[in-house]
């Protein structure tokens, strides 16, 4: 059983690599804008208002301290360990090689599944925009055969979907559903990836100043159109004006689409083996990136909500183009402009995304988990180039069966899981030597400040909403009795943690992150947890089949 639990060790002066060091620390900025700033913004933030109200704000908040926390604990293991492989490779130094995996396995299911979902929602924006010009790409071949066929069975009311089902070609008996748009950009990415960082770095930055140019615009715009009365609209259950119309059950059930404005963040420490002094470069890439873009979010969020009533967002897949419409604001040439930069956008977050995926498995190849090919790098570009390759056909084979609201969910669990083990990583963590000009995470004992907080905080709660409490094993509840289950789980685990923390002196910054996370896990559904269990079993029969009997550090240790 030991064997399972074996942890590599690394060296924090170990910085030798067959990639090519060109980044600094504004290209890690601009890097994180680019993952942060993208699908989340331009796409699912529409969702998420519709589920939360103007009260998703307070979910943004909570989903940029939980982050910030987080990064924080990245930049520790970062300062420490400058290879890449992101979480998987601070997991093996800290839980071993078995947790390594499953982290490495989440980590490829974020990147890869992620950038599904990014690769619809650019598809969406690139057909609207070409709409507007007056273009028109037949439907058939502007969505997938999944979302097609779900509309019609379902009884949907979207036009297109149902026009698509409608007018596709038959090859055989089957429908020629394919979403071409999707296909395209995802190929010509993975193009990019593979010919050098150099040039995705140059490409990315002249995209990013655009696309943050043009948000700025849509706030300082947007901020003229605003309503303060749609800040406090008519709530449904209770009659009243309300901030939460649909209460913090509604807040909590948009952390899926939220969240996934913040997964990008950690794709940076999968480039320390392409930045220039890591240890200093990427803990301050990466906490600069995420104060910025919390802030725009909460920004965006206030103007969204503040426009239009959040109850016209149901099902809009483009929320910064559509406030500008004729039923909104009506300001014609913002809703093109938008319209073109989120394409913009959206690609610069499909790049970072296809940049780390390689990466992740350039990393697990390297310890034996996965095969000797992935860690092979391009002579001239010197790119992961085969890593590369099948990350392009791994996002390509699924755009052509699945569906958006499958892969957000499944995607933003698998990161949520992935962050809590970083935190709780660091607490494991040995002292290290301090050294100047490098990060270096602050000890702060946790031992009366995480229990008096937590503790203090459940207590103030409960005379606050007594009601809650009288409701919480109330499970059965078909509306709010999974996020009941989940809080208790969540009370539970945060008491557990309370102990350790006064027996082992523990640091509060990882507490506090790792206490965050896990509350976020709280609005996930049991759908969420199902897929995510079965695409865990897949990953422990490929570890036990393959990479237990193939690993390095295993090899290494049986001939010592």
């Amino acid at each position: 059983m030991s064997q399972l639990f074996r942890r590599k060790i690394y060296s924090d002066t170990d910085t030798s690599t067959g990639l090519l060091r060109v980044l600094g620390v504004w290209d890690i900025v601009f890097f994180g804008i680019a993952a942060i700033i993208g699908a989340g913004s331009f796409s699912s933030l529409g969702e998420a208002v519709f589920r939360g109200g103007p009260g998703v704000i307070l979910l943004y908040l909570i989903c940029g301290f939980a982050c910030g926390f987080t990064a924080l604990c990245y930049a520790e293991f970062a300062s420490r360990i400058p290879t890449a492989g992101s979480a998987y490779t601070y997991a093996y130094a800290s839980f071993g090689e078995l947790i390594a995996w499953i982290i490495g396995w989440a980590l490829i299911m974020e990147y890869s599944f992620g950038n599904i979902y990014v690769a619809f929602s650019w598809s969406d924006y690139f057909t609207s925009f070409l709409g507007r010009l007056g273009m028109h790409i037949p439907d058939y071949l502007t969505c997938s055969y999944t979302e097609a066929k779900k509309a019609f069975l379902n009884g949907s009311e979207n036009k297109e979907l149902l026009n698509a089902w409608k007018n596709a070609p038959l090859i055989g008996n089957l429908k020629f559903i394919v979403d071409v748009p999707a296909l395209v950009i995802n190929g010509l990415i993975t193009w990019l990836c593979y010919v050098g960082v150099k040039e995705s770095k140059n490409f990315n930055n002249s995209l990013v100043i655009l696309k943050l140019g043009v948000i700025l615009l849509v706030i300082l715009v947007g901020f003229a159109y605003i309503n303060t009365d749609n800040w406090t609209p008519i709530s449904p259950v209770t009659g009243t004006p309300s901030f939460m119309p649909n209460g913090f059950t509604g807040v909590m059930s948009a952390v899926s689409g939220v969240f996934f404005a913040y997964i990008g963040f950690d794709a940076l420490s999968v480039l320390s083996e392409e930045t220039k002094d890591p240890q200093k470069t990427l803990p301050k890439g990466m906490i600069i990136s995420l104060v910025l873009c919390t802030v725009i979010y909460i920004a965006l969020t206030l103007v969204l909500t503040g426009m239009v009533d959040y109850r016209k967002f149901d099902g809009v897949g483009d929320p910064l183009s559509f406030i500008f419409e004729k039923t909104n604001a009506n300001v014609a040439w913002m809703e093109l402009v938008v319209s073109f930069v989120a394409i913009v956008a959206i690609t610069t977050v499909l790049l970072v995304f296809q940049m780390g995926q390689p990466r992740i498995w350039y990393a697990m190849s390297r310890d034996g988990l996965m095969p000797q090919k992935f860690l092979k790098i391009h002579p001239k570009y010197k790119t992961p180039s085969f890593a590369t390759i099948v990350t392009g056909i791994v996002v390509g084979i699924p755009i052509l069966f699945t569906d958006k609201t499958f892969i957000l969910d499944f995607t933003s669990i698998g990161t949520i899981f992935a962050f809590v083990l970083v935190c709780a990583g660091v607490l494991v963590l040995p002292a290290k030597e301090k050294i100047k000009g490098r990060f270096h995470l602050p000890y702060i004992n946790g031992k009366f400040i995480f229990p008096v907080v937590f503790i203090g905080g459940l207590i103030a709660f409960y005379f606050w909403q007594p009601e809650f409490f009288q409701t919480l094993m109330n499970w059965g509840d078909p509306k709010e009795g999974e996020f009941r289950a989940s809080i208790f789980f969540f009370i539970i685990l945060n008491l557990i943690m309370c102990g350790v923390a006064f027996v082992k002196n523990l640091s509060l910054i990882p507490l506090v992150g790792l206490s965050s996370c896990l509350y976020l896990l709280t609005g996930m559904s049991h759908e969420n947890w199902f897929w995510f269990g079965m695409w865990f079993l897949i990953g422990m029969v490929i570890y036990f089949f393959y990479g237990y009997k193939n690993s390095k550090l295993g090899k290494e240790l049986k001939n010592n």
